[in-house]
């Protein structure tokens, strides 16, 4: 899976991440690859809390596709 993430430089030094494309989802780092590294874990675990949250009422069905 491919995710964009849009990288800034923090005003105290280092960076921060945001991904649009998931709400709320944010992470930091003192280096670019620290940065990196940090969103990574918070898609990661983004995508894990949203999946176990996912329930399908009485005319729905959940399913897992791979993207």
């Amino acid at each position: 899976m491919r995710i964009k993430v849009v990288v800034h430089e923090a005003e105290e030094g280092g960076y921060w991440a945001e991904v649009p494309a998931l709400r709320g989802c944010y992470s930091e780092g003192e280096t670019w690859e620290e940065t990196l590294a940090n969103v990574r874990e918070a898609v990661t675990g983004w995508l894990e809390v949203a999946s176990s949250r996912a329930q399908a009422d009485g005319g729905s069905r959940v399913a897992e596709i791979e993207v």
